[in-house]
């Protein structure tokens, strides 16, 4: 019955040299207007286009029930392999079913999708916890802190901030440092973000010397408060890379970005849905080890290793080809290297 369905869906018309079929890709974003995504895609993109697969996707633009429909869209397209950035880990599962039931693989990109049928591709995100609250933490060791979540529905908040727990749990014990606030963020929303931080410094008198930031974007919301109170420069964390967080890390109001360079989780992404759709299994997909989710299930999964980008390495970035030097060092001055 699939065979029709492909046969006789738009997006597939292309026919490999050697007479297959070509693969179709469909990729369900929870909300394609953050900064990273794109570059995500691009490198989903080439993979795809590597292999001679073919790409489709929708975005759910931060709405469980659109992303259900975008899915349910998506399988009678007929594509033969599903990437699913979830909006919502719970309410993606229908979603699951709706695809194995015709057979179709899924991939739960970066965000965990808890069902074995799921294969896992993420970065270590406890270990970007543990790198984030390292790296405020070396900047203040001790003081009072604002713990800045990601957003309640996504696993991954938990999983960082468990991580960040790991690191300060002996300073907190010890007395150096005093949680003051912490606070999810809804949909990872930088307005969300500067919201709580602009509630969290009122309840506090602006009596904050940290802020741990789960993200890049919650980072940029927690900054626009700071420096609102005249607080700018204080330790913040963040993760992704953002172009926009890097420059803030070169102008010192940002103390790292625990970069996970997407054009390999992209890349990887892109393969590991071809070679699934063509029939092959989970357990040979290279790097691949069962892991055991927070309900106890034991899911394929692949973990790539992240960096803390500061203010120390920031040429990283630049030799790597994620930003120019014009964008990084643009109103920095006299700042860190290549900006000086």
């Amino acid at each position: 019955m699939k065979l029709f369905r492909i046969l006789g869906a738009a997006a597939v018309g292309a026919i490999m040299a050697g007479g297959a079929l070509a693969q179709t890709v469909g990729v369900s974003w929870s909300n394609f207007q953050e900064e990273r995504w794109k570059t995500d895609e691009a490198a989903i993109k080439a993979a795809l286009e590597a292999a001679g697969a073919t790409y489709i996707s929708a975005d759910a633009q931060s709405s469980s029930a659109k992303q259900l429909s975008d899915i349910e869209s998506l399988i009678a397209q007929g594509v033969d392999a599903l990437i699913i950035l979830a909006q919502d880990a719970s309410a993606i599962k229908p979603a699951v079913d709706a695809a194995a039931d015709e057979g179709i693989p899924v991939i739960a990109y970066d965000r965990l999708i808890d069902d074995p049928r799921a294969f896992y591709l993420t970065f270590d995100n406890k270990q970007v916890g543990r790198i984030q609250a390292a790296m405020v933490l070396r900047e203040a060791p001790s003081g009072n802190y604002v713990m800045i979540k990601g957003s309640p529905t996504d696993p991954n908040a938990d999983f960082l901030r468990e991580g960040q727990g790991e690191v300060l749990q002996g300073p907190i014990q010890a007395g150096y440092i005093n949680i003051v606030a912490e606070a999810y963020t809804d949909g990872w929303l930088p307005a969300n973000a500067q919201r709580n931080m602009e509630q969290i410094l009122t309840a506090n008198d602006n009596k904050v010397d940290a802020v741990v930031a789960s993200n890049d974007g919650t980072a940029g919301g927690v900054v626009a408060a700071l420096m609102a109170q005249g607080l700018g420069g204080i330790p913040v964390s963040g993760q992704d890379g953002d172009h926009a967080a890097l420059n803030r890390v070169a102008k010192g109001l940002q103390t790292v970005s625990v970069w996970k360079d997407a054009r390999e989780l992209g890349r990887n992404a892109g393969e590991i849905a071809v070679a699934l759709a063509k029939g092959g299994d989970m357990s040979t997909i290279e790097g691949a080890q069962r892991w055991g989710s927070p309900s106890g299930n034991q899911i394929w999964s692949k973990f790539l290793a992240p960096l803390a980008i500061t203010e120390n390495n920031l040429s990283v970035v630049v030799d790597a080809g994620w930003i120019s030097k014009d964008e990084l060092c643009q109103g920095v001055t006299n700042g860190p290297a290549p900006c000086n």
